[in-house]
């Protein structure tokens, strides 16, 4: 047999370690922080864009102008390339 040969079964020999990896555990620490945040501004505010006035929780004002952000960011990164 060459030593390319798969003899079947998995690569990490199924010890459960590839449960827990770098790159979940940083996407779990952001899930935490982010709720963490949403509990901390549930205070409603008011938005005013030129004529209309929104009353909106304060988390959500800043989702959306991150979200448009990004956005934004994403569309000039795009057509740079």
């Amino acid at each position: 047999m060459s030593p390319n040969t798969s003899t079947g079964g998995s690569k990490s020999g199924g010890s459960g370690r590839d449960l827990v990896t770098p790159g979940r555990i940083a996407v779990a620490v952001v899930v935490v922080l982010t709720l963490v945040f949403i509990f901390e501004n549930t205070r409603s505010t008011k938005i005013r864009l030129l004529i209309p006035e929104v009353t909106l929780p304060l988390w959500m004002a800043l989702l959306g102008t991150a979200v448009i952000g990004a956005l934004c960011g994403a569309y000039f990164v795009r057509r740079r390339k």
